[in-house]
């Protein structure tokens, strides 16, 4: 596993979130698994994720909602009902509104199919 497994860091988009490694592997497809948090204040603004190639699909499943904001906001999304959220990364636009109050945690998990 990566050196970064189970510490926390900050986000990729720089915008306030934490996530922390919990799983990686490459069989049977490639894939990864995220603990995600968000502190009040944080977001994601809207954005794509591109891949080199394949086709990317993430899975997020809300642990605990923030008392205010935090929505997950995506333009086409495969599934979203309750807490599952399943999408195309690489192609959906997606993003996270900003918490106003509380944290909100989720699990991310991520492969891509060639």
């Amino acid at each position: 596993m990566k050196t970064n497994w189970l510490k926390w860091q900050k986000g990729r988009q720089k915008t306030g979130y934490d996530k922390m490694l919990l799983a990686t592997g490459m069989w049977p497809l490639p894939f990864d698994c995220y603990l995600l948090k968000f502190p009040e204040e944080s977001e994601i603004p809207e954005h794509t994720d591109k891949t080199e190639s394949g086709r990317h699909f993430r899975m997020n499943i809300v642990l605990k909602k923030a008392q205010i904001g935090g929505e997950f906001v995506c333009e086409n999304p495969i599934w979203n009902f309750g807490r599952i959220k399943l999408f195309r990364p690489d192609e959906s636009k997606h993003s996270v509104t900003k918490v106003v109050k509380g944290n909100r945690y989720l699990l991310s998990i991520g492969w891509v199919r060639k």
